[in-house]
């Protein structure tokens, strides 16, 4: 059989896709995404909101995939084929926003945008009209991959599937193999690669090999290789969309607290009637066991026993379970308790990896893309989620550093997914992350921006900032609060702004602000010498401000950069020596 994949091989982070639909909502685009002129548009309009980059596109393909990206998963009504069961005003207008496009527009949480995506796939089957044909009967690749990891777990006692079993064993398969078989075949993939002499990048790629060779393309020829990676890619970052399954290694798990929830959805094997059937599913976005009375407080009741077993109070006697509707409100609140708390234990182990830490450091410094640490374990930045993994990783330093009296997710304004991995930036408004401690509160603002256009993207908005939670900590605990604005290089029209440190109120006050610029090369050096020497402490960090704060008055800005450079290697040599 043929490989299949879920979801889109081009736009490779899902999230992003609703940032192109709301881009797209607000355009005259909509419903005329036809024809050059219009590919044209569309990816100009992506470019201007920052979704795509506008670099070299001759073939004017940005656009089409885009398109093609959001009518395969229902977020566009498609163009139907035209054959006799189906007529196109009874799917919808062409490329115009379907009901599941705009439920993931107006989905403004982390888990509200997983379940978009969820109804998308859960409602994708193969073979159909939009597909083209396989060789298995009708199938759900979401639901066949789901019911392979809990035959593993049954088999194993743990569901974990690794990307190379994804890429050469599940995504080659459909129902209409036996899931006992299927697991069997990854067990012995999982045996022979575990007794072979061969470094075991070596044994995945002629694995990789040998199943390229096997399977023959419809109209004849080989796959490349390559296609098998680039599938599993897919498949994996769309199975974690759904907020269903999690890392683990180099593979996924079944999410716990979902469990339950994935062996109803599982159970479910129906299939469309008919084209009009499929399409319309698509485009409003799949039932889910919980839209089910009976299911929804199966679910419910197996959570409440989760947060039961976890010690965490959670008091339902007066609310209302009459229907889905009111049960979902309550599933929703019980699912963010529990996160917080995984958040908090996160939190927690984040210095003991802070040699992973600076190594994500390390690949935005460098704008690098993947790098494979000590341990054999791969970390990749995604270029075009660069930023968002600026903000986290500052985060998870400041996690690492360990002395937060605000909670872990206090302390950010970006969405994490089940991974604690970024889901966008922080939004506008508001600084990226706020860290408070026992004495003192930190402002942290970072920009991949680097040339002279940095001053005017951040000068006011990182001020303006500052100064709000001055102004906040003023009139609560009285708590002195820095700005740190951190970049891979420091513009000196920026540096003067911050030199001068000067914001004025609606009222005409003058307030002095203290915010401090340094490079993530600086930063990073700092972070580490501060784990190498084992002298760990927050202090340091207040510090360090407060000696380049210092110097801000005697030196116009180039010169006062060099200070903050010199500050910072005297506080390295002090650590390190």
């Amino acid at each position: 059989m043929k490989p299949w994949h879920l979801g889109n091989t081009t736009v490779r982070s899902p999230f992003r896709l609703r940032d192109g639909l709301v881009a797209l909502s607000t355009s005259s685009l909509q419903g005329n995404l036809r024809g050059t002129a219009q590919d044209i548009a569309f990816r100009n309009l992506l470019g201007q909101h920052g979704i795509v980059a506008l670099g070299r596109d001759d073939t004017n393909s940005v656009g089409r995939k885009w398109r093609s990206a959001l009518t395969k998963l229902g977020f566009l009504f498609p163009r139907v084929p035209d054959i006799d069961d189906l007529v196109q005003n009874d799917v919808g207008p062409v490329d115009s926003i379907t009901p599941n496009g705009w439920r993931l527009i107006r989905a403004e949480s982390v888990p509200a945008m997983q379940e978009c995506f969820l109804r998308a796939l859960l409602a994708h089957y193969l073979p159909s009209v939009l597909e083209g044909e396989f060789e298995c009967s009708v199938f759900s690749p979401l639901k066949h991959v789901l019911s392979v990891m809990l035959e593993l777990e049954r088999k194993t006692g743990e569901s974990r599937l690794n990307f190379i079993e994804m890429a050469t064993v599940v995504q080659v398969t459909s129902s209409d193999n036996e899931l006992a078989l299927i697991a069997d075949k990854v067990l012995d993939f999982r045996e022979r690669r575990a007794a072979s002499t061969l470094n075991k990048n070596k044994f995945d790629r002629e694995e990789l090999e040998a199943t390229a060779k096997n399977i023959l393309k419809p109209g004849g020829g080989s796959y490349k290789t390559q296609t098998f990676n680039d599938y599993a890619d897919a498949n994996f970052r769309y199975l974690k969309a759904t907020g269903l399954v999690q890392s683990k290694g180099r593979g996924l798990s079944l999410v716990p607290e979902k469990h339950l929830f994935i062996e109803r959805l599982v159970a479910e094997t129906d299939i469309p009637e008919s084209n009009q059937a499929y399409f319309n599913t698509l485009c409003n976005g799949a039932a889910l066991p919980t839209d089910n009375q009976d299911s929804a407080l199966a679910v419910l009741t197996d959570l409440l026993a989760q947060l039961s077993q976890r010690g965490i109070p959670f008091d339902v006697s007066d609310r209302s379970t009459e229907t889905p509707a009111d049960i979902e409100i309550i599933r929703y609140e019980i699912e963010a308790l529990l996160a917080e708390e995984n958040e908090e234990v996160y939190a927690a182990r984040q210095a003991e990896v802070w040699e992973e830490i600076v190594a994500y450091m390390q690949l935005i410094i460098a704008r690098r893309n993947r790098r494979t640490l000590s341990n054999g374990e791969e970390i990749e930045v995604p270029k075009s989620e660069a930023p968002a993994y600026f903000e986290w990783v500052l985060w998870r330093a400041f996690l690492a550093i360990n002395s937060l009296v605000n909670k872990p997710y206090e302390a950010r304004r970006f969405k994490i997914d089940q991974d604690f991995l970024p889901v966008g930036t922080a939004p506008g408004n508001g600084p990226d992350l706020i860290f408070e401690f026992d004495n003192f509160v930190l402002v942290v603002e970072v920009t991949l921006t680097a040339n002279s256009r940095q001053e005017a993207a951040e000068g006011e908005s990182v001020r303006r900032h500052v100064a709000d939670l001055v102004t906040t900590y003023q009139e609560t605990s009285g708590k002195p609060v820095y700005g740190l604005f951190i970049a891979n290089r420091i513009d000196s029209n920026t540096a003067e702004t911050f030199r001068i440190g000067v914001w004025y109120t609606n009222t005409d006050e003058k307030m002095r602000l203290d915010i401090i610029p340094v490079t993530l090369m600086q930063f990073k050096d700092v972070f580490e010498a501060q784990f190498v020497s084992g002298q760990v402490d927050v202090a340091l960090i207040r510090e360090l401000l407060e000696q380049c704060g210092s110097l801000r008055i005697k030196h116009e800005a180039p010169a006062w950069k060099h200070e903050i450079a010199d500050v910072v290697q005297r506080t390295i040599n002090r650590l390190l020596h």
